[in-house]
């Protein structure tokens, strides 16, 4: 390139420097990329191994129970303590789902931790909503893991040996393959109760949620971001939720969890 030519790229370059912060992105409508796509990875994993789990255990079949096994071992996350939201900075709005608005103007551009690439956790914040309308314990006390799904995969297989020998293998076999890069974090909601999550994601990455139950009862979930557009919701009379999205820019992402069932639900949150 001959000087002259590489002087008015280095001008045209400072120039569109200079101009770019006059040009504001416009964060007033919805945070989503209508373009932006991803790959599902460990979060959504290990939603569809819960789910297969359930059809497993329902039916009775072992080989279902152990492809859940084998999923789960290799998408468990990294177990996470969220940090404190103050409970009188939300508002619960109840439409069609009941969802949790933060009082006043939306938060500015999250410190967001560096990107997955340079290995640092997401970070979340909690505060629950509303009085228990009761503590009652359900009968398991968390989800179920991938060493109890392994367990109760050998139990259904009964007296199948070479079964037994191939539940046997892959549970040796162990996270060999895992996936990575998710985050948990572990909540204990009595019935009636609400759990206001505020997660930052970055824009145009790949965000994925999930709501792993203890089975003990029903959770429904609505994501909204910072202006209070619902991003997406589950009322399914269950609590195993899986949603994805490519936010449009940098911004807090507010998870509502309610528990609509009649006993206490310990649920994960995982995120990517």
């Amino acid at each position: 390139m001959k000087l002259k030519a590489l002087s008015m790229t280095l001008a045209t370059t400072a120039l569109v420097a200079l101009t770019l912060p006059s040009i504001a992105q416009d964060k007033s409508g919805s945070n989503v990329s209508a373009e932006g796509t991803g790959t599902p990875g460990a979060t959504a994993s290990m939603a569809m191994a819960h789910e297969l789990y359930a059809l497993g255990v329902a039916s009775g079949d072992a080989l279902t129970v152990l492809t859940a096994a084998k999923l789960a071992a290799q998408a468990e996350g990294t177990p996470q303590e969220p940090a404190a939201l103050d409970p009188e900075g939300f508002e619960l709005v109840s439409d069609a789902q009941t969802t949790a608005k933060p009082r006043g103007r939306p938060r500015k551009n999250p410190a967001l931790v560096p990107s997955p690439e340079e290995g640092a956790p997401r970070p979340a914040a909690k505060t629950t909503l509303l009085t228990a309308a009761g503590d009652e314990e359900g009968a398991t006390e968390a989800p179920v893991t991938a060493a109890a799904m392994f367990a109760k995969a050998t139990e259904l297989a009964g007296d199948d040996e070479a079964l037994k020998g191939m539940i046997a293998d892959a549970e040796a076999e162990g996270a060999r393959g895992r996936i990575g890069g998710a985050v948990t974090w572990e909540s204990k909601l009595p019935r009636g109760q609400i759990d206001v999550w505020e997660v930052p994601f970055y824009g145009n990455s790949y965000a994925e949620v999930a709501i792993i139950g203890d089975g003990d009862a029903n959770l429904d979930m609505v994501i909204t971001d910072e202006n209070g557009n619902v991003i997406c919701y589950d009322v399914s009379p269950s609590d195993q939720v899986y949603c994805d999205f490519v936010p449009a820019w940098d911004g807090y992402f507010y998870i509502t969890v309610e528990n609509a069932g009649r006993v206490r639900n310990s649920y994960y949150l995982m995120t990517n």
